[in-house]
C-alpha cells in the first residue's frame, strides 16, 4: 500500500520560512520522480516543484528563487524548503509521485501579512 504523508505546514509571517516533509512508503522511492503541488481556496491545484530520480529539479516560475525541493533516497523522503514566504503562498501543499496516481493528504501552509 502506497502512503505519502506530508508534515511541516503551519502559520508563518510573511518573509518567513517553512520546510515541508513528505514521508513515503510502499514504493521503490529511488526510481520515481516526486513533486509538490499546492491548492489555494477557490483555485486549481498547481505544480510548485518537482525532482526526478536523479535529483534534477524543476520549479514554477514564481517559486524558482524562493523554494528548494530535495530528496533523501535513504529515508524515502522528499522535502520542500520555502523561503521568503508571501501571503499568496497560502494553500494546502501536497506531495505526489510523478507519473503515478499517488498523493498525500496535504499540509496547510498559512502566511500572514
Amino acid at each position: 500500500q502506497v502512503q505519502l504523508v506530508e508534515s511541516g505546514g503551519g502559520l508563518v509571517q510573511a518573509g518567513g520560512s517553512l520546510r515541508l516533509s513528505c514521508a513515503t512508503s510502499g514504493i521503490m522511492f529511488r526510481i520515481y520522480g516526486m513533486a509538490w503541488h499546492r491548492q489555494a481556496p477557490g483555485r486549481q491545484r498547481e505544480l510548485v516543484a518537482s525532482i526526478d530520480s536523479r535529483g534534477r529539479t524543476n520549479y514554477a516560475d514564481s517559486e524558482k528563487d524562493r523554494f528548494i525541493i530535495s530528496r533523501d533516497n535513504a529515508k524515502n523522503m522528499v522535502y520542500l524548503l520555502m523561503n521568503s514566504l508571501k501571503p499568496e503562498d497560502t494553500a494546502v501543499y501536497y506531495c505526489s509521485v510523478l507519473g503515478a496516481p499517488f498523493w498525500g493528504q496535504g499540509t496547510q501552509v498559512t502566511v500572514s501579512s
